[in-house]
């Protein structure tokens, strides 16, 4: 197999839609971060969002849209927009990737980070509450806001969390950035929580080439987020401040990208369910690889990205040269510079048989990746509280993403799946 099977990586639809739009775009001259596409980008994720199954005895929604530069821009309105302050406390899932823990810090807040489930990974209720209670002992004050992630795409233990959320009358923030179209008994990830955050980054479910959006609970909470994205400015005939903003509108540009990836989106869900369910098959009798499923019967993924867990005794070819030479560059592909390394090794990192994998799969011309190391082991966020079982840790030395995307074929899991068992020794 000559070509390489990136991990994650958007497809632009067959009609060239987002073509369309782009050129509209610049033939009518819009090329600011506000206009046609823009609106209408939006309403397309409102429809989105709001789809709802009301026979199952959901209300109907009226959910809000505001289109944003990144996901990452929109955690930190969210964040603004819940009074998050210099001092205060936010609970994180400590499994994610940075971007959920980063905002906080740009508030002058504390990340306070909370270790996962086993199921889906994520965010555990049991030791939610327990932060909660325990920060209140400590500081005499509850924390501002609870950010649960959904990794890879999988939901939350929704129900629970929000529970305990009403209970101590603290917001959610949904960090749905991986979780475009995942569900929860039908209704779609950060649709639960007082604000849901996406993200359309280059390899998300759809793409904005970069971009992300905020849900918000009502056209007041819209305007609000609008006004901070725009530079706080005041209506006044002149440029008038009375408060920090940001520039963190989406572009028309890269909303008519959107509005073209809307047309695929159910589309792209579908095949990365059908993926996911094809890696299931050819791995169910592999001893010693388990792919990653929910067990709860009313959560859907979008299977964002498939990942798999290596048993600790299963032994892999080239094992034994694993972490001998250290990593020129960022592993799968990521953009922009990259700090070198002090070391080869770090005090959490894959085990010897999860880094054969992936330079075995490497080799063959597979992008494999660890998964997200867990932001309470990070260095930069050594300081920050914690609460912890030990599954961030254990999934993060077991753990490997294998490629999802809409350019993965059949054909191509198949070859991914002969691979890994190739370099399996028995």
């Amino acid at each position: 197999m000559n070509k390489r099977i990136l991990l994650c990586l958007a497809h632009m639809s067959e009609t060239g839609m987002e073509q369309k739009y782009v050129k509209e775009a610049f033939d009518s001259n819009w090329v600011v971060p506000l206009g046609p596409n823009v609106n209408a980008f939006e309403k397309d994720l409102e429809d989105f969002v709001n789809q709802i199954d009301t026979s199952d005895g959901n209300r109907a929604m009226d959910k809000k849209v505001v289109a944003l530069s990144s996901g990452t821009s929109a955690v930190h309105l969210a964040l603004i927009a819940c009074d998050v302050r210099a001092g205060d406390e936010v609970l994180v899932q400590s499994f994610t990737f940075c971007a959920s823990a980063n905002p906080v810090t740009y508030l002058g807040a504390i990340p306070v980070f909370v270790d996962s489930e086993k199921d889906s990974w994520n965010m555990s209720p049991e030791l939610l509450e327990q932060a909660i209670i325990d920060r209140y002992e400590k500081t005499g004050r509850k924390p501002k806001a609870i950010i649960p992630v959904a990794l890879y795409g999988m939901p939350y233990q929704i129900e629970e969390i929000m529970a305990i959320a009403e209970k101590y009358g603290i917001p959610v923030i949904e960090d749905a950035a991986e979780g475009f179209g995942s569900r929860y008994k039908g209704r779609v990830l950060g649709t639960f929580g007082r604000y849901g955050v996406m993200s359309f980054n280059g390899n998300k479910m759809i793409t904005t080439s970069g971009g992300g959006a905020l849900i918000c609970p009502d056209q007041e909470a819209k305007d609000r987020i609008m006004f901070f994205a725009t530079q706080a400015r005041e209506a006044y005939p002149y440029y008038q401040h009375e408060e920090i903003g940001y520039n963190y509108r989406m572009s028309n540009i890269c909303a008519g990208i959107g509005r073209g990836q809307m047309t695929v989106a159910e589309e792209h869900i579908r095949h990365h369910q059908h993926i996911q369910k094809l890696y299931g098959e050819l791995l169910k009798e592999v001893a010693g690889v388990t792919l990653h499923t929910s067990q709860h019967p009313e959560s859907e993924s979008n299977c964002w990205l498939c990942t798999i867990v290596l048993d600790e005794n299963l032994r892999v070819k080239g094992q034994e040269r694993a972490y001998q030479m250290a990593v020129n560059g960022a592993v799968g592909g990521a953009a922009g510079m990259v700090h070198a390394g002090g070391s080869i090794h770090t005090d959490c990192e894959p085990n010897t048989n999860v880094e054969a994998m992936r330079l075995g799969l490497d080799a063959a011309g597979i992008e494999a990746r660890p998964l997200w190391k867990p932001m309470h082991k990070q260095p930069v966020f050594a300081h920050c509280p914690a609460y912890l079982n030990g599954v961030s840790e254990a999934m993060f030395a077991q753990g490997l993403c294998l490629p999802s995307g809409p350019y993965v074929s059949d054909e191509d899991v198949h070859y991914i799946v002969e691979t890994i068992k190739s370099l399996i020794l028995r």
